[in-house]
């Protein structure tokens, strides 16, 4: 299942070229043309699904697991002292292309890259949106 106006797709089907650092049957990963750190790498299904929650559970699983194999590599390669991973679902979370990927992003000690801020629950907040969160859960 592919979508022709995905440029992920594109890449994958080859119409639009990539600097692959890998690549099985079902996964292909290759550096981000924008990266954050030298060696960001985006690792991305060659199905096309549009996010986390639409991708299958074994599809992630694989995902996940290059994504363990490649971090290994992106830290030795580069010299990077840690690695983020990051998945982005929908517009406000800040996915920009709409086809499941994750990113591996190299992080240095001093790279000036700074994490979000925390918040903060009122009382009795916590306890209230944890069950909500269980409420919707679902094998």
């Amino acid at each position: 299942m592919m979508d022709e106006n995905c440029l992920f797709c594109k890449i994958i089907a080859g119409k639009i070229p990539c600097a692959k650092v890998y690549e099985n049957d079902h996964v292909l990963a290759f550096l981000d043309i924008g990266p954050i750190n030298k060696g960001h790498t985006l690792v991305v299904p060659k199905e096309h699904y549009k996010n986390l929650m639409e991708t299958p559970d074994e599809v992630m699983k694989e995902l996940i697991v290059v994504a363990k194999k490649l971090s290994r590599s992106i830290i030795k390669a580069v010299k990077a002292d840690g690695i983020n991973l990051g998945i982005s679902n929908e517009k406000a979370a800040g996915q920009v292309i709409f086809h499941t990927h994750i990113h591996l992003m190299p992080r240095y000690e001093n790279d000036g890259f700074k994490h979000w801020p925390q918040g903060k629950y009122n009382e009795g907040e916590m306890e209230s949106v944890k069950n909500k969160i269980v409420s919707f859960l679902k094998d």
